[in-house]
């Protein structure tokens, strides 16, 4: 836990008792502060009384704090405003979150930001991964997991590699980034945000305050990022590196027929075969790849370096993690493809899909992955989606649906091994929230990897059975 002495001797409010919540409410309790606490949800206020932490009235008409500390997955301005937001910015009450608090405790370190909406996790480990390889003190975290004030201290000769999200990105005023990493932008989250424009204007705020070498990593594979970088372009303020994992671009990190480039020096230099690393498969994770090799470049690791921790990334649990292999069907994780776009990236991967879908479907839900539907062989429909996407699959790909995911999984690995298909993947990139079966991704990832290990005992032939640490 690293201590944030920057509101020594003053009052501060934490809303939300999750765990970057309790979190900053500890780092400031020990640098100093008075920490008044505050969660909509009773029995974790209860808990935090019981913990011994005082409440924030937030019935007073003067809240008498310095700032507040806000959990970005409370919302504070849409759907509808909170109201102890409303109060804090009526008395002009600054409002971070725990990411801003740790850029003020560290200021002498080194910070690194992704975001996106997909493909920030994988990025943010990935170029962490990069970095502890070069021999650099790293840590990492924000959104990828791990609270940020729950990581090392690190001091100036350290790198903080933070995964950002929009809700965050609009809690980050004295946030500083050397490198900033923009991969992409597809609608989602427009219920908190109102509309792609104000959702784009969140993701742009990790730009906000860079400081030197001030670069911009930025995606150009849709509209929407293409047009940041033409803004940054012509802002003239920012060292703007451009990334692409499917064709090549001046002045960029791309990757061109799966292998990786460094085209950011007069003569473009090759770093990698990505084809050859199985635990980045597909353009999108080629995307990331391009932009992590240009975060590492930015800072002076050498491609043969960047090149070599490429190849040892054991990839990431839910994103598109290979479960098992046995007799030829590939069990695979995507969980964390909580929308139709993260899915389309799973799907453009495999032929002969056994497709494990559904949940608690976003806007549009599968309409968009219909060019992709002829590599699905059966659909196991789950969820409180399966109607809908049952409709949209209606003679255009088989299915059924399911009470749940148990059985889904052992009717999509029977007939997958039965079938004996080459290339075959029972696949689980659900296209959806999770929230109507499971706590979250995470859960409904664990319960795959775990059925999927139940049932093949019983289904494989030993000899050719192969299962992921």
């Amino acid at each position: 836990m690293i201590p944030v002495f920057t509101f020594a001797g003053q009052r501060v409010g934490v809303m939300g008792l999750g765990k970057s919540g309790l979190s900053a409410a500890a780092a400031l309790k020990a640098g100093g502060a008075t920490v008044l606490v505050w969660d909509d949800k009773a029995e974790q206020r209860t808990a935090a009384t019981t913990a011994g932490w005082a409440l924030l009235d937030i019935t007073s008409n003067r809240l008498d704090i310095t700032a507040l500390v806000w959990s970005p997955g409370v919302p504070h301005t849409r759907p509808k405003p909170h109201p102890l937001a409303i109060k804090a910015r009526e008395q002009n009450i600054q409002i971070v979150c725990d990411v801003d608090l740790l850029a003020r405790a560290q200021e002498a370190s080194s910070f690194i930001g992704i975001t996106g909406t997909n493909g920030k996790s994988t990025t943010t480990a990935l170029t962490a991964h990069i970095f502890k390889h070069a021999g650099r003190p790293t840590a990492v975290g924000g959104n990828l997991g791990t609270p940020a004030l729950d990581l090392k201290a690190l001091g100036g000769l350290g790198t903080y590699v933070i995964e950002l999200s929009s809700y965050q990105l609009e809690l980050v005023p004295s946030l500083a980034l050397e490198t900033a990493i923009f991969l992409n932008i597809t609608p989602d989250h427009l219920e908190r945000h109102g509309n792609m424009d104000d959702y784009v204007a969140a993701k742009k705020n990790i730009f906000a305050n860079q400081r030197h070498p001030r670069a911009a990593i930025i995606g150009i594979d849709d509209a929407y990022s293409a047009s940041v970088r033409d803004q940054l372009v012509r802002a003239g303020l920012h060292t703007v590196i451009p990334i692409s994992g499917k064709h090549a671009i001046a002045g960029g990190v791309y990757v061109e027929n799966g292998v990786l480039i460094d085209a950011t020096d007069r003569r473009p230099n090759t770093i990698a075969d990505l084809r050859t690393i199985a635990t980045l498969p597909g353009e999108h994770n080629w995307q990331n790849a391009a932009a992590a090799a240009a975060a590492a470049l930015s800072q002076g690791i050498p491609g043969p370096v960047i090149a070599a921790a490429l190849k040892s990334f054991t990839g990431l649990s839910h994103r598109q993690e290979l479960v098992a292999t046995v007799n030829g069907v590939q069990f695979v994780n995507d969980s964390k493809a909580t929308n139709a776009d993260a899915a389309e990236k799973a799907l453009r991967c495999y032929q002969n899909i056994y497709w494990i879908a559904g949940g608690v479907a976003k806007e549009g839900g599968i309409a968009s992955l219909a060019p992709l539907f002829p590599r699905i062989r059966y659909a196991f429909l789950i969820g409180e989606s399966a109607d809908d996407f049952a409709d949209k699959l209606e003679g255009k790909v088989a299915y059924d649906l399911y009470e749940d995911l148990e059985t889904a999984i052992e009717d999509a690995g029977r007939r997958a091994l039965a079938e004996k298909l080459p290339g075959a993947v029972v696949l689980l990139s659900p296209a959806c929230a999770s929230f109507d079966m499971f706590k979250n991704f995470e859960e409904r990832g664990d319960r795959f990897r775990s059925e999927v290990r139940n049932f093949l005992p019983h289904a494989a032939d030993p000899m050719t059975e192969s299962l992921s640490p």
